[in-house]
């Protein structure tokens, strides 16, 4: 029996599948649970049809991304840090960091979606993926400098 799948059925197949299964387990299994519709003329156009809306939709989000994604990698973002002795940082620069850092300067982006290898522990500029979409990947520049400290700040001063 021809079947079309509403859902992912493990071992099966995924949604949207036109399938030959056996009549005992569509009729006993898929139909009964709604996994499944039977795949006559007029199901199959209407998941022709779903398939295409879903794909033109799925085209003009990722096309806004990409240009979203534009603007994130024009976007350059500097942090400052405290810094001691050989210009070490005190801790290091994370996802969250630069995530502030963007929201700071409008970009809203999840700090999920920002990949580093490994926390920032050095000064100078790195570049940062995030990945906003399954296909789509902006590029930010983030430069670690160091934080200009007064001197008087530096050494505490003790009275009496």
């Amino acid at each position: 029996m021809k079947v079309i799948l509403r859902e992912d059925v493990q071992g099966v197949g995924n949604i949207g599948d036109v399938l030959e299964v056996a009549r005992g387990y569509a009729r006993n299994y898929l139909l009964p649970r709604n996994k499944a519709v039977e795949a006559t003329g007029r199901n199959l156009k209407s998941v022709d049809h779903a398939k295409r809306v879903i794909a033109e939709k799925a085209k003009k989000e990722k096309s806004e991304v990409e240009e979203y994604a534009k603007k994130v990698s024009a976007t350059a973002v500097t942090i400052t840090v405290q810094v001691g002795k050989d210009d070490k940082l005190f801790g290091a620069v994370t996802t969250k960091d630069i995530a502030e850092a963007l929201a700071a300067k409008g970009i809203e982006v999840d700090k999920r979606k920002i990949h580093l290898d490994h926390p920032v522990k050095e000064l100078g500029t790195v570049a940062v993926p995030i990945k906003l979409h399954s296909q789509v990947t902006a590029t930010v520049s983030v430069t670690v400098a160091k934080a200009d400290a007064p001197a008087d700040a530096a050494v505490p001063a003790q009275e009496g």
